[in-house]
């Protein structure tokens, strides 16, 4: 049995609300401005697998509370736009949508991690008319969500497979060569934006 149990099929429901409020958004701001906010919005709730193992390195039991109330990742978005200010304006469509809670953010984007990863981070509590794992109703079901540009993406995609690869000689001249691409990046990024900003101002 799922470590999610009967609220399995409430947590796929709330998933596919919150896209569907975020996919109506990305629509309604080509219809205003004929430009879409992201380019990709990807979705998925961690599997049984995961969260199982999630729950043992956590040292939690693996029960639906646990699943659902003290790891805050079930389901998880991941938004990925072109430009660097996309992703603020995501974030405060995010912050003001009805039902929503951000529980907790991280600005990796204007404060990089030390190897160079950027992104924004938050994780964000919904409110919900159904029961949740603790027998509260309505209820809180969570959802981290990430957004990242298009370049900070491929860069954390690389990166992520340098981490998980065992067998690399030359991890240290790797995380070097990967740091000064992100900052490379970043400046293309920063670069980009400028010059969208120009090309509207007209």
């Amino acid at each position: 049995m799922s470590i999610y149990g009967k609220y399995e099929n409430t947590l796929e429901t709330v998933m596919n609300d919150l896209v569907g409020v975020i996919s109506s958004y990305n629509n309604q701001r080509y219809e205003s401005k004929g430009h879409h906010i992201y380019e990709h919005l990807n979705y998925r709730i961690k599997s049984d697998e995961s969260m199982r193992e999630k729950c043992d390195r956590k040292s939690l039991p693996q029960t639906e509370q646990s699943a659902l109330c003290e790891i805050k990742d079930a389901i998880g978005l991941r938004i990925v736009t072109r430009f660097v200010d996309d992703i603020f304006d995501l974030v405060y469509f995010i912050e003001s949508l009805e039902g929503i809670t951000v529980i907790n953010e991280k600005d990796y984007v204007r404060n990089p991690k030390d190897n160079g990863y950027r992104s924004y981070h938050m994780i964000v509590g919904v409110n919900v008319p159904f029961e949740d794992a603790k027998g509260d109703n309505p209820g809180t079901f969570y959802a981290e969500i990430q957004l990242r540009t298009i370049a900070m993406d491929s860069w954390a995609a690389l990166e992520h497979e340098m981490t998980y690869k065992r067998d690399i000689s030359s991890r240290e001249l790797i995380s070097s060569e990967l740091k000064r691409c992100a900052d490379e990046l970043a400046s293309c990024d920063i670069t980009m934006q400028t010059i969208r900003d120009l090309i509207r101002e007209g």
